[in-house]
């Protein structure tokens, strides 16, 4: 591709990662405090297309002022055959520019793509392909001595597997995540995690025992309230534990402004 072509592309796609990061589309590929960072690489590419652009004019103006010198525009120097341009002197085939392939503007399909085409948050389908990724967290907060416990789904997995359940016990206790169902029919409801963006996502998986809705759908978004239950299993992908809360009440809800989990992490 030419300069111009390259500056092109390289605006689309700064445009594409300044409309992402305005909006909430930036959520599908990278966790939430990447947000300035999304914005200043759009700003980059924004300005380094502009510039690519200008400088590319500026060469192309030199280039016709050196070609058409001042002197050539009189008619004394046009009279005289020795000024004429001799063929020998004529631009040969081999110098002159080729026209750029028309495929490489396909380049600019997936950048539509993002701005047109938003993919959906990972699911249920990853989720059980997937090891669960629940690790061991330092330092959690304490937890209020009264009242329901509304903790994020990590966030309770992490407290009943490695601190046993202590401060859960008789507590009433909701979180939210989305149904995943296992080969067996078994139900467990999931928050995806990451560590930097959607390609390293990793699920943290809940088993749910107790008062379990009839009607169970994958993918499908629950506000659960229930209490900590000592009964765990392992994953049947790489063997981690996942613990299980006893369900008390289950409602449907609305897929929340970030789907992903990032509080296992912090």
């Amino acid at each position: 591709m030419n300069r111009q072509a390259q500056s092109a592309v390289l605006f689309l796609l700064g445009s594409a990662l300044l409309h992402a990061g305005s909006t909430d589309l930036y959520l599908r590929y990278v966790k939430a405090g990447l947000r300035p960072l999304v914005l200043a690489a759009g700003v980059v590419l924004v300005v380094t297309a502009l510039a690519t652009a200008w400088y590319e004019w500026r060469s192309r103006k030199k280039e016709h002022e050196h070609s058409h010198p001042e002197h050539s525009e009189h008619p004394e120097h046009a009279e005289h055959p020795e000024h004429a341009e001799h063929p020998e002197h004529a631009e040969h085939p081999e110098h002159a520019e080729h026209p750029e392939p028309r495929v490489s503007w396909l380049l600019v399909l997936p950048l539509f793509a993002l701005i047109l085409v938003a993919p959906p948050a990972l699911g249920s389908y990853s989720a059980m392909r997937t090891g669960t990724a629940l690790q061991q967290s330092y330092g959690l907060e304490r937890l209020p001595a009264e009242g329901p416990l509304r903790l994020a789904l990590a966030d309770y997995a992490g407290r009943a597997v490695y601190e046993h359940g202590r401060g859960l016990a008789g507590r009433q206790i909701v979180i939210t995540g989305f149904v995943a169902l296992d080969r067996s029919g078994a139900p467990y409801l999931v928050r995806m995690a990451l560590n930097c963006c959607a390609a390293d996502a990793q699920p943290v998986k809940v088993g749910l025992t107790g008062n379990i809705p009839p009607v169970l759908k994958p993918d499908g978004w629950l506000q659960v309230t229930g209490t900590y239950t000592a009964k765990r299993t392992k994953d049947t992908v790489n063997g981690g534990p996942i613990p299980y809360l006893e369900i008390t009440e289950a409602e449907p809800v609305p897929t929340p402004h970030d789907p992903y989990d990032e509080t296992w992490n912090k």
